[in-house]
């Protein structure tokens, strides 16, 4: 079973070009498969459909999510469908097992006035003028962009050379789009660009390395930013805002960008653009977002809506 799994995340990320995140999600969910088949006397060549919805009422019972449920009988899914093109397995024993049924959660956002004060406090964070330009620069990319986290940190220096007016973003997939630059987000990119380049040069007298390839270099092995460092400083500048910080995150932001964009009158696809959405209907939900905002403030100030006792 280890060599099916090699063999399907090995053809996912040669023809697919599957993210890398992705792919570690694949084979922990297909290896878990593999050992509850395991503990069956089974395996993924005479599993059958039984075996497959016995398996994911089994992580039921174990009290997974419906979204974690459905994402492993996905991937149990584009297994077999690899086995059957490869000749492995006449036939999908998964394709026909139905998933749980997912709610719909309207995603977290936060006000205009909270992203505000999220700016403000990168502004103003950092212990020295290097990383309260570089600070000020990832906020106000992330909330004019709507990027995600690996987009944002991953960004190339030279996508930001010349003053832009856009900036190309290689998403899921290796898929690139063109994102819009807010007159914000190019100031506080050009300053930024203009003290990373003079820290560098200062750099290499001192220690023979080439330029870095990264818009927010770091001495990791991946030569930026991680995610998890960005997660940490988005943390400690919600905690300088006075916004707790259970309630930041960066995909917060991003779903902020969507639905400020959306209140402000822009249209729905091209926010499915800028956000990288294969499917409209991903996009959809921040109508539902400003539906239940505008519930709520109806709720909160209509004169008929309060109860004056």
């Amino acid at each position: 079973m280890d060599r099916w799994i090699s063999a399907f995340l090995e053809a996912q990320a040669a023809e697919l070009g599957a993210a890398r995140n992705t792919l570690l999600a694949y084979g922990r969910d297909l290896k878990d498969f593999a050992g509850w088949l395991g503990g069956r006397k089974r395996d993924f060549t005479d599993a059958a459909r039984a075996d497959v919805e016995d398996y994911i009422v089994s992580c039921e019972a174990d009290g997974l999510s419906p979204a974690t449920r459905a994402r492993r009988l996905s991937a149990i899914r584009q297994l077999y469908r690899f086995a059957y093109d490869e000749g492995w397995r006449a036939d999908n024993p998964a394709i026909q097992v139905a998933g749980p049924a997912k709610a719909k959660r309207l995603p977290k956002i936060l006000s205009e006035a909270e992203v505000d004060a999220l700016l403000a406090a990168a502004r103003d964070s950092g212990r020295n003028p290097v990383e309260r330009a570089r600070n000020l620069c990832l906020m106000e990319l992330l909330y004019a962009t709507g990027m995600r986290v690996s987009e944002l940190v991953g960004l190339p220096v030279t996508a930001a050379r010349g003053d832009p007016r856009m900036l190309l973003v290689k998403g899921k997939g290796g898929k690139e789009r063109m994102v819009p630059l807010s007159p914000p987000a190019r100031e506080a990119l050009a300053a930024w660009l203009t003290i990373r380049d003079r820290a560098e040069e200062e750099a290499r007298k001192t220690v023979k390395a080439p330029p870095g390839k990264h818009l927010f270099p770091a001495r990791g092995a991946a030569g930026h930013m991680t995610r998890q460092a960005f997660h940490g400083l988005l943390k400690d500048l919600a905690i300088a805002a006075g916004i707790s910080p259970a309630k930041v995150t960066p995909h917060v932001l991003r779903h902020a960008f969507a639905t400020h964009l959306l209140a402000g009158g822009a249209d729905l696809r091209a926010i499915q653009t800028m956000l990288g959405h294969a499917d409209i209907s991903t996009t959809e939900i921040y109508t539902h977002v400003l539906d239940e905002r505008l519930k709520a403030l109806v709720l909160t100030h209509h004169p008929l809506a309060r109860d004056d006792g």
